[in-house]
């Protein structure tokens, strides 16, 4: 809890510095002046190096590159996938240099007006800690794993002031188990950085998001219902697209002549164009940055025009998937919540110009095609639909959140398997779970898995010796052979192996030249799961089960189990209600 507790207060300060280390960056880069004050809220004024700030990327991007390159590659592109690679593929382990370096490339990043979010890289610079504080320690693994989920779930409290998202972040995203032991310490880890966050950014979250007008479920025409359920497939289509997009720009990129740097610079040239066309055409250069104050505009009623809403949404998209494609360092959740916030605002803009008589506002469309886009993208479905409710504290948009979030999700999940987060790691190779399950045949008595019968003979016994021991009893399946001598186990010949001696015609060879000398001894009481951990500790394929004590006294041995009998009962869950052979099957 301790430990928990320190990974939370780093992971609030870290949110803390990184915006200030965005906020220095982004007026260095597009002012020239020394200030670490920056309101995302507010749009950035023009920058006065006039068409000059088409190079503000390119130079964000040198040294972006030059940071990653020669420092920290993991710091490279959203962050999370490498958070969940390291706790499903490296045992949680993550170099200390990782959040340093992920700091200082993605606030350049988005300082210099990459159309990306501070999200990911809070998350990656949190569960860094995390993993390093628990390597420093020396503490177990599943410790480990569960300090990591402390630094994630503590980055996205402090940014949204949202507590209980970040709890669900971290129990949807980066555990891998839920329970009392894990859970605990996640939520004083997020409750201590979310107060942190509300010290220096006061008691709202990232948006100030105006009362809604949605009326209660009771009172909601099934029209409105039918729009919300429209608009919740409408933007799971967008959401699968942004997910595609940025790994085909990736994608893209990695196949131009030319290294690192001009790739990134070449993506960023194009951003920079984006920025100053934008400001030239309706004075804002909207998609830049982390783009709040454009949806903080959709919010307020102050950007409602629908043509330039579909605009941006198009716009964002492609200035994200050039940041990312080309080689950025910075996060995908703010992008996501641009474009649901600006695509579900245009859409219910069109609808009420259309059907004028449905109680439909552009601010709830914007509220919840921010949650659909999330949830469908990253798959944190319930952190979305959680996180916007303590956003609005505006219980009637649960039921509309619900609906179109679900048929969000379900749409992504029908055309795309993989997540935001998950995809790039299905392109390594490196394949996520979907969900966490329990797996019940492992809590069930080892003895259940009992297939085949033993016999007991003397280490030098002859192939002859099994045969008369075996003769007149018929079994479907060989047995195992427990070789003894002076009252002491010698090995173990599977009953693969005897099924071999007794088909073929191999003369009368010893029996102890096929015999695994190596194997754990367990009690009955044993469950699967712990039996599997003794053989993948000990680094061997046969258990012994024993009455009593556990020795390698042949008399207290009542059944023999291999990594074989276990694979099959994995393979079969059909028969996990049945209870086996049962321990005392001996000939």
């Amino acid at each position: 809890i301790l430990y928990a507790l320190l990974v939370g207060v780093i992971a609030g300060f870290g949110a803390v510095v990184f915006r200030k280390l965005i906020a220095l960056f982004h007026n260095l880069l597009f002012f020239g002046n020394f200030s670490f004050t920056y309101d995302t809220l507010v749009h950035a004024a023009e920058s006065p190096w006039g068409i000059g700030v088409i190079g503000v990327p390119v130079a964000g991007a040198l040294i972006v590159a030059f940071l990653v390159k020669t420092f920290a590659p993991e710091a490279k592109g959203h962050g999370v996938p490498e958070v969940i690679d390291a706790i499903y593929y490296n045992r949680g382990i993550i170099r200390p240099q990782v959040a340093v370096i992920k700091s200082l490339a993605s606030s350049v990043s988005i300082g210099s007006g990459g159309a990306i979010g501070r999200e990911g890289p809070i998350i990656q610079i949190g569960a860094t800690f995390g993993s390093v504080f628990a390597q420093w320690l020396r503490l177990p693994d599943w410790q480990r794993m569960v300090l990591i989920a402390c630094g994630a779930g503590g980055g996205i409290a402090a940014t949204f002031n949202t507590p209980i998202g970040g709890i669900l972040f971290a129990a949807e995203i980066m555990m891998v188990e839920i329970s009392s032991r894990t859970l605990i310490p996640v939520m004083i880890a997020t409750g201590i950085s979310s107060l942190i966050g509300r010290a220096f950014f006061g008691d709202h979250s990232s948006f100030i998001i105006p009362a809604l007008t949605l009326s209660g479920a009771q009172t909601t025409p099934w029209s409105a219902f039918a729009a919300y359920a429209g608009l919740g497939l409408v933007l799971g289509l967008l959401a699968t697209v942004y997910t595609r997009s940025i790994y085909v720009f990736e994608d893209f990129f990695d196949r131009l002549p030319g290294n690192y740097y001009t790739r990134h610079a070449l993506g960023m040239v194009a951003v920079g164009v984006m920025l100053y066309m934008l400001m030239q055409a309706v004075g804002h250069y909207y998609i830049e940055g982390v783009g709040y104050a454009t949806i903080q505009d959709i919010l307020d009623g102050r950007l409602t025009v629908t043509w330039l809403l579909l605009l941006l949404v198009v716009l964002k998209l492609l200035a994200v998937s050039l940041t990312l494609g080309s080689g950025a360092s910075g996060g995908i959740f703010s992008p996501g919540l641009f474009m649901g916030a600006a695509l579900g605002a245009g859409l219910i803009s069109l609808v009420q110009s259309v059907v004028p008589s449905v109680p439909l506002s552009p601010v709830s469309g914007a509220v919840i095609g921010m949650a659909c886009v999330i949830a469908a993208s990253t798959g944190a479905a319930v952190t979305a639909v959680v996180m916007i409710f303590e956003m609005t504290r505006d219980y009637n948009v649960i039921i509309p959140l619900i609906v179109a979030v679900s048929l969000a999700y379900a749409l992504r999940r029908f055309l795309l398997a993989d997540s935001i987060y998950t995809l790039k790691l299905s392109r390594r190779g490196h394949h996520i779970p979907s969900a966490l399950q329990s797996h019940l045949y492992l809590m069930r008595p080892a003895v259940d898995l009992v297939h085949a019968p033993f016999v007991r003979l003397e280490y030098g016994d002859r192939l002859r010796d099994l045969k008369a021991a075996l003769d007149g009893i018929s079994n479907g399946r060989p047995p195992y052979v427990l070789l003894t001598s002076a009252g002491r186990i010698r090995g173990v010949i599977p009953t693969g192996v005897v099924a071999t001696l007794l088909a073929e015609d191999a003369g009368d060879p010893a029996l102890g030249r096929f015999a695994e000398a190596h194997h754990v001894v367990v009690s009955e009481d044993t469950e699967v799961f712990d039996l599997v951990a003794r053989l993948r500790q000990q680094q061997c394929r046969i258990a012994l089960v024993t009455k009593g004590k556990q020795d390698d006294d042949p008399e207290g041995v009542v059944a023999v189990i291999s990594w074989e009998d276990i694979v099959t009962q994995a393979n079969l869950p059909e028969n996990l209600g049945t209870t086996g052979a049962g321990p005392k099957q001996v000939l």
